[in-house]
């Protein structure tokens, strides 16, 4: 690789915690209720995308008699049902976090998630203060596939966007880099490992996978 990493953006849901695991259960059991079934091709859909957008999809494609609001306010009753017990980070986070911060790498986050839920979950591990700044679907109008979290990302750290490493789980999120001109690292987890990730400088086993170490010149 020529170009030398200046930033990094880590994706939330499905990269730095568990929550596209724990989206899965909620959205199974809100669909179960209604007699429905969340299947593969539905949660493909729906991953990597802001929830108002996901809920849509969802009622699309069950022909649900549900708003998106209503359908928001029991998923996010029965996701804290579950958070305290079953939140946890991903295989590696951590240590890559060290390795940045060492390295004085700058690095931020850019969701699909809202800010609420996102302050929520990064304050658990005290995790808001180690990022430069953090963006969510409230930051922006064109949310992932679209590139405008990454392009509003590069501005921020003010370096152009192939100068910046994006790591991300989703089909929707690593389209977003790449559209965006970030050097695109997928960290497929769960049903994701079935996504295309056409474009992507690399494909990583875990955030422990060594090259992307090797991406980062360290």
């Amino acid at each position: 690789m020529t170009q030398r990493i200046r930033a990094v953006v880590f994706d939330l849901d499905g990269l730095i915690f568990n929550t596209e695991d724990l989206y899965q259960h909620v959205g199974s059991l809100v669909l179960r209720r209604r007699g429905k079934n969340f299947d593969d091709d539905l949660l493909d859909q729906m991953m990597g995308r802001q929830p108002k957008i996901a809920l849509q999809m969802m009622i699309d494609y069950h022909d649900l008699n549900d708003s998106v609001e209503q359908l928001a306010l029991e998923s996010e009753e029965v996701f804290r049902e579950i958070l305290d017990e079953r939140l946890e980070l991903m295989p590696g986070f951590i240590d890559l976090m060290q390795a940045l911060e060492q390295a004085t790498i700058p690095k931020a986050v850019a969701t699909s998630s809202g800010r609420d839920f996102t302050s929520n979950v990064l304050g658990r591990f005290n995790l808001q203060q180690r990022f430069e700044f953090i963006l969510t679907s409230e930051d922006v109008r064109q949310g992932k596939p679209e590139p405008e979290v990454y392009l509003t990302a590069a501005q921020r750290f003010g370096v152009d966007p192939s100068e910046m490493l994006v790591l991300e789980d989703s089909q929707n999120g690593c389209r977003a880099a790449i559209a965006s001109g970030a050097f695109a690292v997928a960290v497929p987890t769960g049903r994701s490992r079935s996504h295309e990730f056409d474009g992507a400088a690399l494909i990583a086993d875990t955030l422990a996978d060594r090259r992307i170490y090797e991406s980062l010149g360290l």
